[in-house]
């Protein structure tokens, strides 16, 4: 158990929490999968979308709380604040790298 995060996490948090568009974009493989809110959003395009959206409509910065391995994932969780009911609330992020990429971000 650690809250030492891999590059491309620790440069998506810090976007995230900075409300910064492209830097949230950049550490997304090209062809990445994100799944959030029942959802799954496919490549760039569609992930800058989702970015965007709930970026402007949930405003949230994270607090990582832990970070550890499973099933050849990285599974992040946080205490997530911004505008939504329940604010703030812990989120469980399994992410899937491929290099120095995201490949596929799951938010529950």
């Amino acid at each position: 158990m650690s809250k030492r995060l891999p590059p491309p996490l620790a440069a998506y948090y810090e976007a995230k929490n900075q409300h910064d568009i492209d830097a949230m974009l950049a550490p997304f493989a090209k062809n990445a999968v994100v799944k959030d809110e029942g959802q799954e959003h496919h490549g760039s395009s569609a992930i800058r979308s989702w970015i965007e959206y709930t970026t402007r409509k949930y405003r949230v910065t994270v607090d990582v709380k832990q970070i550890k391995p499973a099933d050849g994932r990285l599974i992040v969780s946080g205490l997530v604040s911004g505008d939504f009911p329940g604010s703030p609330a812990m989120l469980r992020y399994a992410f899937t790298l491929s290099g120095s990429k995201i490949a596929r971000l799951e938010i529950a």
